[in-house]
C-alpha cells in the first residue's frame, strides 16, 4: 500500500528546513514535492546562540522550542500547498527537529521543535525525538541515516559510500553485501565553514556560495596538520561528533599567536573537511575489480554544490569515481529530509531504523515517538 509522509529536517549549518514530501510503497520511495524554508533571521540567531552554553537557557530553549515548531509547520503548509494536497493526504511527518546540544559520551542528545504543537498546527500525526532510543540502548545517537542510504542506495557487490556534506560530515559505506554496512560522522564540514565567512563577510550572505571566498585563498599546511591532530580524527567508529566540538572558539585556539589572512583560514578549512573525510574512507576499495574500476562516492547535502571542496576530494581520492546523489534517482539537498520521512514511515510499520554497527547500539530498534494530531 503507498503512504505519503513528510520529513522535516534542519541541520547543524541552519541553512534554512528541508521539507520533503515522498510516497513510499513497498521498497520503492519517490519524491513528489519538496522545498527549502528559510530561517527568519531573528530566529536563526536565537537557534545558533542556543548551540553555546550561556545563561538563561531553559527559559530561551523553551520559547525557540516552540518557535522551531512553528516554522516547521509553515515549511509543511507551503509544502502541501505546492503538492496541492491535504493534511488527510499524509500518512505522517518525521520530524529530526533542531539540534542544540549533541552530547553521546553524557549519553543525551536535544532536538528541540514541540511535536505536539507542530501536530496541532499542520492537522497530522508527529513522529519525533528519533535519537533518544538508540541513545538508551548504549549507542551515538547518529548518524541515522545510513539505514535509508542502504535501503536505497546500496547495490549488491559493489562498494559505494555516501557522503552527507552537512554542518557535520558523515558517511555511509556500503560494501555491497547488507551486514557489512557502516558509516559514522568523519568531522565539520559547513559548520566552521560558513562561521569563519561570516565573521570576516559579513555582508557576503550567511555562507560561502560555491567556495568561491575559499577558492580565492591559499592552504596553510602547518595549519592544516595542527587542526588534523584534532583526537577526535583519529577516534574508532562507532562516533559522532556535533558543532559543540567544533566551534569557532576551537577554530581561534588554534590560531592563537598567527596572522594568517582569513581568506587563507578558510581555504585551509575547506583542505580540513576534504583530508579528514578522505583520510577515513575505507584505505582500500575491496570490492572494486576489473568490472568496477573504481568504488563510488555520491555526495548530498549543501556541501554538493561546492565545487571546489568536490575537486579537492577528487585529487585525493584517484580511486574513487565522486558523483552526486542526484545519479541515483534523489536530489543531494533533499536525501536528509526523505530520510526522517523514511524513519517515520519506520515508526508507522514497526521496523528498526537504526544500524547497530553505524552507532554502537546493542541491537537494532524502532526509532521516535508519535504526538498525534
Amino acid at each position: 500500500m503507498a503512504e505519503r509522509y513528510i520529513g522535516l529536517m534542519s541541520g547543524t549549518s541552519m541553512d534554512g528546513i528541508d521539507a520533503v514530501l515522498v510516497m513510499i510503497a513497498g521498497d520503492e520511495l519517490r519524491v513528489e514535492a519538496a522545498l527549502c524554508h528559510p530561517w527568519p533571521q531573528e530566529t536563526a540567531r536565537t537557534l545558533h546562540a542556543l548551540c553555546t552554553p550561556g545563561d538563561n537557557e531553559i527559559d530561551r530553549m523553551g520559547v525557540a522550542d516552540n518557535l522551531v515548531a512553528r516554522e516547521f509547520a509553515a515549511a509543511t503548509h507551503a509544502l502541501l500547498a505546492k503538492a496541492k494536497l491535504e493534511p488527510k493526504d499524509i500518512r505522517a511527518i518525521g520530524s529530526h527537529g533542531q539540534t542544540i546540544r549533541h552530547r553521546p559520551q553524557l549519553g543525551f542528545t536535544l532536538q528541540i521543535g514541540n511535536a505536539a504543537l507542530l501536530a496541532a498546527l499542520t492537522g497530522i500525526d508527529v513522529i519525533a525525538d528519533f535519537r533518544t532510543m538508540d541513545m538508551a540502548l548504549g549507542g551515538q545517537g547518529a548518524p541515522l541515516v545510513p539505514a535509508f542510504h542502504q535501503a536505497l542506495f546500496a547495490k549488491p557487490g559493489a562498494l559505494r559510500v555516501v557522503l552527507n556534506l552537512g554542518g557535520i560530515a558523515n558517511i555511509s559505506v556500503l560494501p555491497g553485501n547488507p551486514g557489512g554496512v557502516y558509516g559514522f560522522d568523519t568531522g565539520p564540514a559547513n559548520t566552521l565553514l560558513d562561521g569563519w565567512y561570516r565573521r570576516h563577510q559579513p555582508h557576503g550572505g550567511s555562507y560561502d556560495a560555491g567556495g568561491k571566498w575559499a577558492a580565492s585563498g591559499k592552504p596553510i599546511p602547518a595549519l592544516l596538520e595542527k587542526l588534523l591532530a584534532h583526537p577526535y580524527f583519529a577516534a574508532p567508529a562507532p562516533k559522532s561528533t556535533g558543532r559543540e566540538m567544533f566551534t569557532l572558539d576551537w577554530l581561534d585556539g588554534e590560531l592563537a599567536g598567527t596572522s594568517y589572512a582569513p581568506v587563507d583560514v578558510q581555504r585551509t578549512l575547506q583542505a580540513l573537511t576534504s583530508h579528514s573525510i578522505a583520510r577515513q574512507l575505507p584505505a582500500r576499495p575491496e570490492s572494486v575489480g576489473a568490472s568496477q574500476p573504481k568504488a563510488e562516492l555520491f555526495v548530498c547535502g549543501g556541501g554538493a554544490h561546492n565545487a571546489p571542496l568536490l575537486k579537492d576530494l577528487a585529487s585525493l581520492l584517484p580511486a574513487w569515481r565522486i558523483a552526486s546523489t542526484a545519479e541515483l534517482g534523489l536530489a543531494p539537498d533533499w536525501v536528509e529530509g526523505a530520510a526522517f520521512a523514511w524513519l517515520a514511515m519506520c515508526f508507522v510499520h514497526r521496523k528498526p531504523g537504526n544500524l547497530p554497527a553505524v552507532t554502537g547500539a546493542s541491537r537494532p530498534a524502532v526509532l521516535g515517538a508519535l504526538y498525534p494530531a
